[in-house]
């Protein structure tokens, strides 16, 4: 196992642990954001939620971006549209959803700076359960170009387009 994987293990492993100091509510997996480069806006960030009894992930924060929020992607009339979900993400009790690009996931818009390969991005997620109570996770995803070994096989999607102008036709 080269020095690299081995930081990422460990990197996944906080991940998972800091979920579990929420008191076993909502286990986060395999989370992790794609980086950027310099002038980019915005990116995504990946993972997999199982709330043991059912709960909302109704927002997230992050102090690296101006704006964090929920999204889906999806296909309308041929063409793939990406949007906020508003009102938050059902996590049905004890089933896995899975946060991956070109479905949900996370979108980390207004960065401050870019994310680089090999670093970590604090994240608060943020969840309501079946009784309206919120409470709140503090995550460090680690970063990487594309999806971190071990992590399964995802669909790529680019998001270094948001926040930069359209091309000029």
């Amino acid at each position: 196992m080269t020095f690299k994987s081995m930081m990422t293990a460990a990197a996944l492993a906080a991940t998972t642990l800091s979920a579990f100091a929420a008191g076993d509510a909502v286990e986060v997996q395999n989370a992790w954001a794609r980086a950027t480069v310099k002038g980019q806006m915005a990116t995504g960030a990946f993972m997999t939620l199982t709330a043991k009894d059912g709960a909302k992930l109704v927002g997230v924060a992050s102090p690296m971006a101006g704006v964090a929020q929920v999204h889906e992607m999806k296909m309308e009339a041929g063409v793939m549209k990406m949007a906020e979900v508003k009102g938050g993400l059902d996590l049905p009790a004890g089933k896995a959803v899975e946060l991956k690009p070109g479905g949900y996931h996370v979108m980390l818009m207004d960065l401050k700076e870019p994310l680089m390969k090999d670093s970590t991005v604090p994240v608060t997620l943020i969840f309501k359960d079946a009784k309206g109570v919120e409470y709140k996770v503090d995550i460090k995803m680690p970063v990487a170009k594309t999806v971190p070994e071990g992590m399964g096989k995802a669909a790529a999607m680019d998001h270094s387009m948001h926040g930069k102008p359209a091309a000029k036709p």
